[in-house]
C-alpha cells in the first residue's frame, strides 16, 4: 500500500499493530512544497535522492550518538537493505520502523476550526507525537520568528531574548519552538499547549527538549564540515512500543533544516524567497487568514491563484545546490555537481541580475 505525500511517498510494507511496529518505506520524490501548499508545479531534479541520502547519513550518525530513531537502512535498486556506507549508487528509498498515526478530530466551535486531541494520553505508545519540534541557532532573513514578533504572536521574553533580534543574528543558545503537525495548517503553540496536545508529562517535555538539543548539536557538527551553518531545523518524534522517544520522519536535509553558506541560504528557502515576491504568496496569506476567521478546514479552496513555475535559471541553481550539499555534507561524491562555493557565487550573480 502506498500513500502519496507532498514531497515523498509512504509505502506500508507491514502495518503496525497496537503493540508492535510495522515496516515502512519512504520513496523520496523530486517534488517540493512551500507555505503548506503541497506539491509545487516544478520538480527539483535529483532532490529525492539527495534528501534520502542526507537523511540516512544523519540518522546513522544520530544512532552512533545513542539517539533512538526509526531508521532501518537504504533500499538498493535490487531490493537489498544496506547502510549508507555500503551504498554503491544513489537511491530514493529508505526503510524504517513504522508506528501508528492517530489524527486529531477536527470540529468547528464558535466559527473557529478546532481539534480534539483527547486520544493522546500519558499511556499511549507505538505512535507518532502530533508535533513538529524546532530548534533555532540563528535568525536568518525569512525566519518565521520576525513575522510572529511583528504580529504580536510571540514576545521577545517568550523567546528567552533580552533584545529585539535582527535578521542574520546568531544566538548564544538555541531557541526551542514547537508547532502542530497533523492539522490542516501548522500552527505554533506554547510548550504548555504542546504538552496537553501530546499527553506529555513534565518529565516527558524535558526529555523531548534533551533529544532536540542532541539532534541539533549532531547536525551542527555534520554541517560544519561542509562549511554550512545550521540555522534552524525541525524533527518529528514518536513513542516506540515501550513508550521510549524515537526520532522519526527524516532529519538533516535541506527540507528539514535551514542551512546557510557564507550568509546565503542553502535550502528550499531560496524557493520561498522567490515566491514571496509574487502575488500568489499574498493570495496564500489572505486565504489562510480568511480560513482561520471563518473556521474553514481547507484554506487552499479560498486561494485566488495557483503558484507559477520557478524561473528556469533559478531552478537549475537549485537542482545543483541540492546535489552539491549532499556531496559535501556526507563527504561522498555521490552526484555530479559543482562545489557549493561555486554555486553560492552563481546564486549571488543571479540575485544581482534580477534586481
Amino acid at each position: 500500500m502506498k500513500a502519496m505525500g507532498s514531497v515523498k511517498d509512504l509505502e506500508v510494507v507491514k502495518k503496525p499493530t497496537r503493540d508492535a511496529m510495522g515496516v515502512g518505506r519512504f520513496h523520496f520524490s523530486d517534488r517540493y512544497s512551500v507555505f503548506d501548499w503541497g506539491a509545487m508545479p516544478d520538480h527539483i531534479e535529483g532532490k529525492g535522492a539527495t534528501l534520502c541520502l542526507m537523511g540516512a547519513y544523519c540518522f546513522e550518525r544520530l544512532e552512533r550518538e545513542g539517539i533512538n530513531t526509526h531508521y532501518k537502512g537504504l533500499v538498493t535498486q535490487n531490493g537489498k537493505l544496506v547502510s549508507f556506507e555500503e551504498l554503491e549508487q544513489p537511491t530514493c528509498v529508505m526503510e524504517f520502523n513504522l508506528v501508528n498515526v492517530f489524527k486529531p478530530k477536527a470540529y468547528v466551535e464558535d466559527g473557529k476550526l478546532k481539534y480534539d486531541y483527547g486520544m493522546f494520553t500519558s499511556n499511549l505508545r507505538n505512535c507518532l507525537i502530533p508535533l513538529e519540534i524546532i530548534y533555532r541557532n540563528g535568525l536568518p532573513e525569512g525566519s518565521s520568528i520576525f513575522k510572529r514578533l511583528e504580529r504580536g504572536l510571540i514576545t521577545v521574553e517568550e523567546l528567552g531574548l533580552n533584545h529585539y533580534p535582527k535578521p542574520g543574528e546568531r544566538l548564544s543558545k538555541p531557541i526551542f519552538d514547537v508547532s502542530t503537525k497533523l492539522e490542516e495548517k501548522d500552527r505554533y503553540v506554547t510548550w504548555e499547549e504542546a504538552q496537553k496536545i501530546a499527553g506529555l508529562t513534565d518529565e516527558g517535555v524535558e526529555e523531548v527538549k534533551a533529544v532536540l538539543l542532541k539532534v541539533d548539536e549532531t547536525i551542527t557538527r555534520i554541517a560544519s564540515k561542509a562549511r554550512l551553518e545550521n540555522e534552524d531545523g525541525k524533527i518529528e518524534l514518536a513513542f516506540d512500543p515501550e513508550r521510549r522517544l524515537m526520532v522519526v520522519d527524516v532529519v538533516g536535509t535541506l527540507d528539514e533544516c535551514r542551512f546557510t553558506y557564507d550568509g546565503v541560504h542553502v535550502s528550499k528557502e531560496i524557493a520561498r524567497q522567490f515566491y514571496r515576491k509574487i502575488d500568489w504568496y499574498r493570495d496564500v496569506e489572505k486565504a489562510k487568514k480568511k480560513a482561520e476567521r471563518e473556521g474553514v478546514k481547507n484554506w487552499k479552496k479560498l486561494c485566488q491563484s495557483s503558484p507559477p513555475k520557478l524561473d528556469p535559471a533559478l531552478k537549475i541553481i537549485m537542482n545543483e545546490m541540492y546535489m552539491a550539499a549532499a556531496n559535501e555534507l556526507t563527504g561522498q561524491k555521490l552526484f555530479h555537481a559543482p562545489c557549493l562555493a561555486e554555486l553560492i557565487k552563481k546564486y549571488r550573480d543571479y540575485v544581482v541580475q534580477i534586481k
